[in-house]
């Protein structure tokens, strides 16, 4: 049985490009469903560096540190999952796929499941993409980044074809499809750290995505910011959305925190997360 077909939605934060920002994404979004009253739980699936395991255990810590309650500070569902070192790969996989499955249904109590991937082709990270119902992928503002999506011609900075990228998230979808799960994959791109000033590089890259949007068929979205205010609040394990509470390692009110938080809602928004909205209306 599907995620989806048990009534938790899989979001998953993909891009095998390392360092575009997944895991501030996944965290963000984590405490913003958990904050909007939903069940949520978490995984992560980098393995080797568990960036996005680390800040849920610091937030763990923080709150038991300053004593907080869930309600103060409230933590998703969170369970490790281990990739097998077996010698033979058709075995290593078959045993990862039943682990990833059984991981799943531990999170069938949840409203929404958030899977942090890494910056890497891994056997884990593919079966979590043809499990999402909403994949999102930070970019970083460049055609480094943009090239995990799609080839470009050097000489004239036409799109070839879809990169690597894509092919997972197109294999997802028709591996999806064939399965016979109910839905699409909504597929989320958003631009992160993009300059305010305007240049003929930023120009043609919006070209680009704009162009690969329709062929591939993504959504776009505006990212977050190169603000110090999303390193730091890393080592307490705290969001944009806990600045200001009790217990809070900094004061919330520069109008950069209010430029970062204005971001992060505009991402949660773009989302247009169907269980969001009927909470909305309920309200």
């Amino acid at each position: 049985m599907s995620p989806s077909q048990r009534g938790t939605h899989v979001i998953v934060v993909g891009n095998e490009k390392g360092g575009s920002g997944k895991t501030t994404v996944a965290m963000h979004l984590t405490v913003a469903l958990l904050k909007s009253g939903f069940r949520v739980g978490a995984v992560d699936l980098d393995l080797r560096q568990k960036s996005f395991w680390r800040y849920l255990e610091n937030r763990a810590k923080w709150g038991v540190a300053q004593e907080l309650s869930l309600e103060e500070l409230p933590m998703p569902k969170f369970l490790p999952i281990h990739g097998s070192q077996h010698d033979s790969r058709h075995t290593a996989r078959q045993l990862e796929a039943e682990e990833f499955s059984r991981t799943l249904m531990d999170f069938a109590d949840c409203d929404f499941l958030v899977i942090d991937t890494p910056g890497a082709d891994t056997h884990l990270s593919r079966l979590a993409h043809t499990h999402a119902d909403t994949i999102v992928t930070p970019l970083n503002d460049s055609f480094v980044d943009f090239d995990m999506l799609a080839r470009i011609d050097p000489e004239n900075g036409e799109i070839l074809g879809p990169s690597l990228y894509s092919e997972l998230v197109w294999n997802a979808r028709q591996q999806r499809a064939a399965a016979g799960v109910m839905g699409g994959i909504d597929w989320l791109v958003m631009r992160n750290r993009v300059q305010s000033t305007r240049s003929l590089n930023k120009v043609a890259l919006a070209d680009r995505i704009e162009d690969l949007s329709k062929r591939v068929q993504f959504r776009q979205a505006r990212g977050f910011g190169e603000r110090v205010i999303y390193r730091e609040l890393f080592t307490n394990g705290m969001t944009l959305f806990d600045l200001g509470g009790r217990g809070s390692p900094r004061k919330f009110g520069s109008m950069s925190h209010l430029a970062a938080r204005s971001e992060v809602r505009g991402f949660i928004a773009a989302l247009r997360l169907p269980q969001l909205a009927e909470r909305r209306e309920a309200a």
